[in-house]
């Protein structure tokens, strides 16, 4: 009838107990409070006080997990995964030993270059040196004359057939979907030479939104997403991405309409989508490929480059990046200011008629005359006046007011 009886304890309970609590490994801390029910009778309460550095705890050699009010056992990838994010797991993959490799595999001149840079930022001290053994074994990269796998990821020139992982895909997408490309290229690399290509690959393809300068009269050029968040972005990406996966790679696809950036992996446990837009603890999945980031200058500060992320791009005036997870990876999006959700363009429209709404998208209305100005290759005033109402008809843009006062406006949803 739901009434707390107790039992009777006697030593033979007590031992028994002891061996229960010396199952769980790594030694778990539990506080152990008696209650008297009276009539000889006891109540043990136990309360775990888990060190979350120390998880994933096992019990009689298995791990457990708690959905709603069920405990079951964990699946084994999630406990590798929770294994592997301690932080003095001797098991992540950076640190194990890249067998096969040694010194001659390195890019050396980018070592070097590192402790340059890492001087430069104020973050090596200036006695580092150059001797390659020793600045290696300064980072964590080589550990009783041997390699590990992040010196690989960070300063590798040679990567078939052990780690086809250290890989950059890239593509140009015509439209909106992945049925077209303009261009696709896939890269092997150390992280360094990768970040370079992507940034390469970005300034060479990324949509320019060109506006003219008032009182000047001349054009100015910029691209449609701001260049240091997706850096940002993409140095998130090679930091905290998971290596073990050996398919997988980062990859970079360029829409009409966005940006997205993927990398093989899941958060850290306890992290949502939503975490990675506010204050947030740092887990790096990498810490000696982060580690080594940071050195360079390239990290700012520990634990914000996804926050770092959506100020870059609030800053430039473009909406909050989103970020999401699917299918065992993380991805970041970003989307133009102006940004025409693509259910609202069901429409077959023209070049044209798309710079016309990009170009609105940047003011609340706008004279014929200053769209114009705007447009790359403006076409006669009676040719945008039939693109504007063609527009019109479809529902994507209003106009105000009659004859030469007249303007036009980007007709906005509600959630835009």
């Amino acid at each position: 009838q739901g009434r707390i009886l107790g039992q009777t304890v006697s030593d033979k309970t007590l031992r028994v107990l002891a061996d229960l609590l010396r199952r769980f490994e790594p030694p778990a801390t539990i506080a152990q409070t008696r209650i008297d029910m009276g009539g000889g009778k006891q109540v043990f309460v136990l309360e775990a006080c888990p060190d979350p550095t120390q998880r994933p705890y096992v019990f009689y050699g298995r791990p457990y997990q708690r959905i709603g009010p069920t405990t079951s056992v964990m699946p084994q990838e999630q406990y590798h995964r929770l294994l592997a994010e301690r932080p003095d797991s001797r098991s992540r993959w950076e640190t194990l030993p890249a067998d096969g490799h040694d010194l001659s595999d390195l890019d050396q001149e980018d070592i070097l270059r590192t402790v340059r840079l890492g001087i430069a930022a104020g973050r090596l001290p200036e006695s580092t040196g150059s001797n390659v053994t020793d600045i290696l074994s300064r980072l964590g990269l080589f550990k009783e004359g041997k390699l590990n796998n992040a010196a690989i990821v960070l300063f590798g020139t040679r990567f078939l057939p052990d780690y086809p992982q250290c890989q950059l895909r890239m593509a140009r997408f015509r439209g909106v979907d992945k049925s077209q490309f303009l261009d696709q290229r896939q890269i092997e690399g150390h992280a360094f030479s990768l970040l370079e290509e992507a940034m390469l690959f970005l300034r060479r393809h990324l949509p320019v939104a060109g506006r003219v300068v008032p009182g000047l009269f001349e054009r100015e050029d910029e691209p449609l997403f701001p260049l240091e968040a997706l850096r940002e972005a993409l140095v998130n990406a090679f930091c905290h991405r998971d290596y073990t996966i050996v398919g997988g790679a980062v990859s970079l696809a360029i829409y009409d309409d966005r940006l997205e950036i993927w990398s093989d992996g899941t958060l850290p446990f306890g992290l949502t989508p939503g975490d990675l837009k506010r204050d947030h603890p740092s887990k790096p999945r990498n810490p000696l490929v982060a580690k080594v980031f940071y050195l360079r200058g390239i990290i700012e500060r520990w634990g914000r480059g996804t926050q770092r992320i959506v100020e870059l791009c609030v800053k430039a005036g473009h909406p909050e990046p989103e970020f999401g997870e699917q299918a065992g990876s993380v991805w970041v999006r970003f989307l133009p200011s102006g940004y025409i959700a693509p259910h609202r363009v069901a429409h077959d429209l023209t070049e044209r008629q798309r710079e016309i709404l990009h170009v609105l998208s940047k003011k609340p209305s706008m004279p014929l005359r200053e769209i114009r100005s705007r447009m790359d290759k403006p076409p006669s005033d009676r040719r945008l006046r039939e693109e504007l109402l063609h527009l019109k008809k479809l529902g994507l843009v209003s106009t105000s007011g009659h004859g030469r006062g007249a303007t036009w406006s980007l007709v906005r949803t509600e959630d835009e």
